[in-house]
């Protein structure tokens, strides 16, 4: 089957407090010293942002982690957000959306591992979502809010992707279902996230994935 093609299609575009008993004053006190760091540092980068920004309006492209730190607070944007950063390391920043009003594309970010400042995010409209070319994404798990795609949802060219169990809270994609070439996606995790739509996509285009067998075969695999 032929897929629809999206909007977004990537191409050109310290835990030892519990062990402090006092034997060692020094000692003690230098590693109660280097856990505070660590907790300060954490609650920092994960809950001291202030979602208050509201909407942004129109599209808002991220080519920097500076980029990033810009779009943080926003709890939605009517146009289409669009990641292509390939210094970023984190989109943590991120955490305050809940959705993109037109489209999401995420594409050629070369040290990004992982999705989790998307953790909030519930729907994606009208243009969909596409995920390409992101050589050291190994899982999306940061998108296990999401519940909607409007329009296709294209999965493609993620040499180190294993698994869609991030994709677990989806019950909807009103256009096409495109996942290919993730050399190290088993064919069986598509067939998983048919189950579990309500509907089925318009098209659904499947191939050059890591073919495998599945057992019991889920009833909608391709």
């Amino acid at each position: 089957m032929m897929a629809l093609a999206t909007a977004l299609v990537c191409g050109g575009c310290g835990d030892d407090d519990s062990d402090d008993t006092g034997g060692d004053t020094d000692t003690d006190t230098d590693t109660d010293t280097d856990t505070d760091t660590d907790a300060d540092t954490d609650t920092d980068t994960d809950t001291d942002i202030d979602c208050t920004q509201g909407e942004y309006s129109g599209d808002f492209e991220i080519n920097t982690q500076s980029d990033v730190a810009a779009f943080a607070g926003y709890t939605s944007i009517s146009g289409e957000l669009y990641v292509e950063c390939p210094s970023c390391t984190d989109l943590n920043e991120l955490i305050c959306l809940t959705s993109v009003g037109e489209g999401l594309g995420i594409c050629y970010n070369t040290v990004l591992t992982n999705l989790d400042g998307l953790g909030n995010l519930t729907s994606v409209g009208g243009n969909g979502m596409t995920i390409g070319g992101n050589d050291t994404l190994t899982n999306l798990d940061g998108l296990s809010s999401l519940t909607s795609v409007g329009g296709s949802l294209w999965i493609g060219d993620n040499n180190t992707l294993t698994n869609l169990d991030g994709l677990g809270g989806i019950t909807s994609v009103s256009g096409s279902l495109v996942i290919k070439e993730n050399l190290a996606l088993p064919d069986c995790e598509v067939c998983d996230l048919l189950d579990q739509l309500t509907s089925t996509p318009t098209d659904i285009y499947v191939h050059t994935n890591l073919s495998d067998s599945c057992t019991p075969v889920p009833a909608n695999c391709p």
